[in-house]
């Protein structure tokens, strides 16, 4: 062999936690923004409950159930 050495250190170099972190949270962002369903269809128990109770006894009655479905939709990715 030509008087060649060769290194056994790895030359591949690995991320620091820095640029690993900055991926998983650009991906948790992305996975954020869109949601996976249409506004109408999401959360469907909540907004049923909701859609009754302002049928009934009025929107200003149902302040829980409407903050309730908004909770729903910002958890399924809507910003509402």
């Amino acid at each position: 062999m030509g008087g060649l050495l060769t290194s056994t250190a790895s030359s591949t170099v690995s991320p620091s936690a820095t640029e690993v972190n900055r991926e998983s949270v650009t991906k948790t962002s992305e996975q954020n923004e869109k949601p996976k369903k249409k506004i109408c269809c999401a959360c469907p128990d909540t907004k049923k409950l909701r859609d009754e109770c302002i049928v009934e006894n009025g929107e200003d009655a149902c302040s829980k159930l409407i903050e309730a479905h908004k909770q729903c939709l910002r958890a399924e990715g809507f910003n509402v």
